[in-house]
């Protein structure tokens, strides 16, 4: 369906500049993110054998917590000027259409901040040999974060400060991409072996592909129907 192709292509472009546009979307989960990760030195102290050792759970619980603050408002700009509801009507799949918006949130916001994560790396004293591995998991970790994050953010995308019931949607079911993730930086770090945390990751972001995209678009018809 050549026709179901470009409509989703154009999608994509339509979300992706119109994020570019808002730089605060990409610029907030980076500087929330080195602010709080330059925090850790001061407070734990600047003995780098103990940041080391700390770095993969901060690094990775930064990063859920990076995701989860511009979650909120993954559909809210389509459903203020009424672009979500001509989705809805539009004769192609809703749940395609979703997709588009997490996939263009996930690589502006998760792959960049995957990108620049060894800079934060080097700030907690991680090992060298592991910031290949941080990187990987992130980039992994954080499409997982996306998709499960636009399952929330469709469920709540019309109620009014449902900000803390998201919270309290999501944060339970990232709970295993945090302990795959920071498992496999913990591994590369100690000169282990991380692909099999890594293949967890890469098994739930494909699952997350099939499944993610059906529970979205649910999530947003009930939301315009209320």
């Amino acid at each position: 369906m050549p026709e179901l192709g470009t409509f989703l292509w154009t999608q994509c472009l339509r979300q992706i500049k119109s994020r570019v546009a808002s730089p605060g979307e990409i610029a907030n989960p980076l500087l929330f993110f080195l602010m709080v990760v330059a925090l850790f030195p001061i407070g734990l102290g600047p003995d780098p054998d103990r940041l080391a050792t700390l770095a993969p759970g901060i690094l990775w619980v930064v990063a859920l917590l990076s995701n989860l603050i511009v979650s909120g408002r993954l559909f809210a700009g389509d459903y203020e000027d009424g672009s979500l509801e001509q989705l809805a009507l539009a004769p192609y799949p809703l749940a395609l259409s979703a997709l588009t918006e997490v996939l263009a949130h996930w690589l502006l916001s998760g792959v960049t901040l995957a990108l620049v994560s060894p800079v934060f790396a080097l700030l907690l004293n991680l090992p060298n040999g592991a910031i290949p591995t941080l990187v990987g998991s992130l980039v992994l970790g954080s499409l997982c974060l996306s998709l499960i994050g636009g399952i929330g953010a469709a469920l709540t995308v019309g109620i009014r400060r449902g900000g803390l019931l998201l919270s309290l949607l999501i944060i339970p079911l990232y709970v295993p991409v945090l302990v795959f993730g920071t498992s496999a930086v913990v591994e590369a770090a100690a000169g282990g072996a991380p692909q099999i945390w890594l293949a967890l990751l890469g098994a739930v972001a494909a699952g997350g592909l099939v499944v993610a995209p059906l529970a979205i678009g649910a999530g947003l018809r009930i939301s315009l129907d209320n």
